[in-house]
């Protein structure tokens, strides 16, 4: 499964990306509101910094609108994946930038029929949005289930699922067993991940019993 960082911050990206674990970027209006800084600078700052796709979202609201704005965006970098919202006009639009070859990753999914909806209108990725989905007292990781059975029924389909508003580090466990492309995650909870209070505990250990050794490597 691919991890995506979902940040506007230019410091996070750079520290994430020299661990090697950083597949691609995700953004949205809070977040380039949360950094301060100008939007356009900041995917392009982004896209120099990390070679998978960099996802960047519309503000408009209509199709036409979309396309304009998702063509100027698309410009940036070449791996810049234009968002849309899964609305008919954001489907639309969806289609014809997918048909000029732009990426386009089809945001603020909820349920199976949205995702089949995007994967017939072209999309590079579609986003459910499973913490979301949690808050409101409904399975998320279970709508990556559904998605994963329907795609793969249809080999047409070559949309990947990337699961978005993921919070926990369980949720990473839970999207991978249920067949997830890619997450996309919040820089501290990908953190977590490399973190158990066993390791800590064997680590402290195995330094003290090295240091009664009166070894050293080099």
């Amino acid at each position: 499964m691919k991890f995506f960082i979902d940040t506007a911050d230019i410091g996070e990206i750079r520290a994430l990306c020299e661990t090697g674990m950083v597949d691609g970027v995700t953004t949205n209006p809070t977040l380039v509101a949360k950094s301060g800084r100008n939007f356009i600078d900041s995917v392009r700052e982004i896209c120099t910094i990390v070679e998978g796709p960099v996802s960047a979202e519309v503000a408009a609201t209509t199709a036409d609108a979309m396309v304009d704005e998702g063509r100027t965006l698309a410009k940036i970098a070449q791996n810049v994946a234009v968002k849309v919202p899964l609305t008919w006009d954001g489907l639309r639009a969806c289609r014809t930038l997918s048909e000029l070859g732009i990426m386009v990753n089809v945001t603020l999914c909820f349920s199976a029929n949205q995702a089949l909806l995007a994967a017939k209108a072209g999309a590079t990725f579609v986003s459910p949005f499973i913490g979301r989905l949690d808050d409101v007292g409904h399975d998320g990781v279970a709508l990556i289930r559904e998605i994963k059975q329907i795609y793969g029924n249809y080999s047409e389909l070559s949309t990947e699922i990337l699961a978005a508003s993921a919070r926990l580090p369980q949720h990473v466990t839970q999207c991978a067993l249920a067949g997830a492309d890619i997450i996309t995650l919040p820089p501290a909870v990908l953190r977590q991940l490399a973190s158990h209070p066993l390791t800590d505990k064997g680590l402290t250990q195995f330094l003290a019993d090295w240091e009664k050794t009166g070894q050293k490597i080099l």
